[in-house]
């Protein structure tokens, strides 16, 4: 694989007056062409910052950045502009701009210095417009669109601008959850069919683990890299949120609430109902046990239609897992 990127020792932060502002240790880092990188880390931490930093868009405060191997000082700002792309989570207030205008923008580094949009690049200006589902919007202005469809809009300017590496600041952050997962999957598919590298932050963990091909994890003294798979085994998610309320659970991916347990009960039963039983049961507060002990749940099957609670003498059928849930809440069950 080839390297197409490279940080070392990044200082990241921001100058006032003759002091600097250090936000984080020097950090270490790199990217091969054609992997989907997620950024990971707390609010304020400095994702934002180090994205601005590494596409030449705010100033480092030492070490260096490296587009293949040649350091990003050496570059001119028309050659980085070939190189990499970059989009942010502000939102973009244009009036009378149509959506196919503003994509165009991201030819902008490939045109004539009238900036003339020929035959090839409308055809790429297209392709971006269509890939993003905004085909029946390329004649609306900007400024009529919701925050979900201008987002999509900027994601199509930067696909326009069809660099090696594409910098993202929270690129689904307006979006709902059906576009949510469209936009990451194209993103998925860009980078390996166009062999593209493409960067991005996001808060959502549970899609970074799913789709990317590294994680790049910003703690408060290091960055760590490697495959999602590779933190998960390490532990290094249990770091991100230091407090007593939330867990990380490494083998689902997923962070929960740290609860009291309730008591201990056994779910009996197979496949998705038992699955979304027993994630009912530990979301109520109860732990669950792996031997067929009391109090027991036993799911639907073809013999019942209705979920069952055991306890001793006690026998009680529900419809639903919700109508489940509420009794056990209410009777608050222990061991027995």
């Amino acid at each position: 694989m080839t390297e197409i990127l490279a940080i070392d020792s990044l200082k990241i932060g921001f100058i006032s007056g003759k002091h600097e502002n250090v936000l984080l240790p020097p950090l270490n880092a790199y990217a091969y062409k054609g992997e989907l990188i997620a950024i990971i880390g707390r609010n304020g931490i400095g994702k934002s910052t180090l994205l601005k930093t590494i596409t030449g868009l705010q100033p480092s405060l030492g070490g260096n950045i490296f587009y293949s191997r040649k350091n990003i000082k050496d570059y001119s700002r028309m050659e980085l502009a070939h190189r990499v792309s970059y989009i942010s989570t502000e939102i973009v207030k244009v009036s009378n701009m149509s959506v196919y205008d503003l994509v165009a923008l991201g030819r902008f580094p490939h045109t004539n210095w009238i900036g003339k949009i020929d035959a090839k690049n409308n055809e790429i200006i297209m392709d971006s417009i269509e890939k993003t589902g905004l085909s029946t919007l390329r004649n609306r202005f900007v400024s009529e669109l919701s925050d979900g469809e201008r987002q999509r809009a900027m994601i199509a300017r930067i696909f326009a601008q069809d660099t090696d590496i594409m910098v993202m600041d929270e690129p689904t952050a307006f979006l709902d959850i059906g576009s949510k997962y469209e936009i990451l999957h194209l993103m998925k598919n860009i980078s390996q069919q166009n062999d593209k590298t493409i960067i991005f932050s996001t808060h959502d963990l549970h899609m970074a683990i799913n789709q990317s091909d590294k994680i790049w994890l910003i703690l408060a003294d290091k960055l760590i890299e490697g495959a999602p798979e590779d933190l998960m085994i390490e532990g290094a998610f249990d770091h991100i949120f230091d407090t007593s309320t939330v867990q990380f659970n490494a083998e689902h991916g997923t962070f929960t609430f740290r609860r009291e347990s309730r008591g201990s009960i056994s779910v009996v039963g197979e496949g998705k109902l038992k699955h979304w039983t027993e994630r009912a049961v530990i979301r109520a507060g109860f732990s669950l046990s792996l031997s067929k002990t009391v109090p027991q749940i036993l799911v639907p099957n073809e013999k019942n239609s209705k979920w069952q609670f055991l306890k001793n003498d006690i026998l009680k059928e529900f419809g639903s897992v919700y109508d489940l849930i509420t009794y056990l809440r209410k009777e608050y069950i222990l061991p027995g």
